[in-house]
């Protein structure tokens, strides 16, 4: 008897032990990845999300970084692309050339030339992505900055519902 309890013992002890090796061979991580003093923690997977709020005419405004400088958008997801107003792309570094206005856009005021260009970041509120199509409109042809589908199409997901717009990557 005495036997049989030392025998179901040690096979619990057994048990315990390859579950706690276990464990703690889940909390190691593999070579190479010891961070040293200073270096950032590895960023979370969690995604990031932005929520905004109508304003009274039922559009989202944002406040977006692009290649650093700061720039006011209305979202709009039936814009093809993102569009700058001359001045803010300026603002961004981006001052086209007149020959560089190649691209005819149609829009509600009919057709336009526009320039095309490359952003290598824009940034809302924490949601980065880089490289996004864009296109620059004189100032006096575009009353606002489009945050078009060349950006949101970059993202997890965005959707609209009760009078907010959710941004999520």
């Amino acid at each position: 008897m005495v036997a049989a309890g030392f025998a179901a013992v040690a096979v619990y002890a057994a048990r315990v032990a390859d579950n706690t090796a276990a464990s703690v061979a889940t909390d190691l991580k593999p070579p190479g990845t010891i961070r040293t003093a200073g270096e950032a923690p590895p960023q979370s997977s969690a995604p990031r999300s932005v929520t905004l709020s109508s304003d009274g005419q039922g559009h989202f405004q944002v406040d977006a970084r692009v290649d650093g400088a700061r720039i006011p958008f209305m979202v709009d997801s039936g814009a093809s692309m993102v569009v700058l107003r001359e001045s803010d792309a300026a603002m961004a570094g981006i001052h086209p050339l007149p020959r560089d206005y190649s691209a005819t856009v149609t829009t509600a005021n009919g057709k336009i030339n526009a320039a095309p260009a490359r952003l290598r970041r824009i940034d809302v509120g924490g949601i980065t992505v880089q490289d996004v199509e864009a296109l620059v409109l004189p100032n006096d042809v575009l009353g606002q900055n489009l945050l078009g589908v060349s950006f949101l199409s970059r993202l997890t997901r965005y959707q609209y519902a009760n009078g907010r717009m959710v941004l999520e990557q």
